[in-house]
């Protein structure tokens, strides 16, 4: 079985390990999700997705906050059958009009925000660098497939999402298998077949920013 091809990629992640000497793996040539693993999470740099642009970014910079919605989902027989319950996480961005710069603070599993006002591509590549699936309990040798879903949340569609308990499971399943409308950003990336043991142990460097 020929195994996947690795590549340098072009995000902060990506940048970090080629100096030292370390690529990500790519898991097909006409995909954009690339694939790393820190011993712990397998996590993910997507280079040719961009989603500060369109209505979200006309929305954003008539000063409205807005929500994206991000899903890990990680398979062992190409998405029909899933190992791990996907774990949805809020994406809550602004933009600050005087620096003409965004803040992130990604809420989920743990809460974090950039450390400062970004750029439109370092907001988003610190958003992937900090989204992550566990491969706890995962077989070194055993191919898995892995998708990034990426979508808008309708702001009258927030209260029902998130209660005082969290985040609905349920109210997400219904979010990510609605119609698209044309003020949405809805993308997918999915990576796979590829085992954990192919994959270099990404050195995870935390509280810096090579920006």
């Amino acid at each position: 079985m020929a195994q996947p091809a690795r590549l340098s990629g072009i995000t902060r992640r990506s940048w970090l390990l080629a100096g030292l000497g370390i690529p990500l793996l790519r898991a097909r040539a006409d995909e954009a999700l690339l694939v790393s693993f820190d011993g712990d999470n397998i996590r993910v740099a997507a280079p040719g997705l961009h989603f500060l642009t369109g209505k979200p970014l006309d929305r954003l910079t008539d000063g409205l906050t807005v929500v994206y919605l991000s899903k890990l989902t990680l398979s062992s027989d190409n998405f029909n059958t899933l190992l791990h319950p996907a774990v949805p996480e809020r994406l809550i961005v602004s933009y600050d009009l005087w620096e003409q710069k965004f803040s992130v603070t990604i809420a989920g599993v743990s809460k974090r925000t950039t450390p400062r006002l970004l750029t439109a591509s370092q907001a988003e590549a610190w958003c992937f660098d900090n989204l992550a699936v566990s491969a706890l309990g995962l077989a070194p040798n055993r191919p898995v497939w892995l998708r990034l879903e990426l979508r808008t949340a309708d702001p009258r569609e927030l209260p029902r999402l998130v209660a005082d308990s969290g985040i609905s499971f349920t109210g997400l399943v219904e979010l990510f298998s609605r119609k698209i409308g044309a003020d949405d950003f809805h993308e997918e990336r999915s990576a796979g077949p590829f085992r954990l043991l192919d994959l270099p142990r990404a050195a995870v460097v935390r509280g810096t920013r090579l920006f």
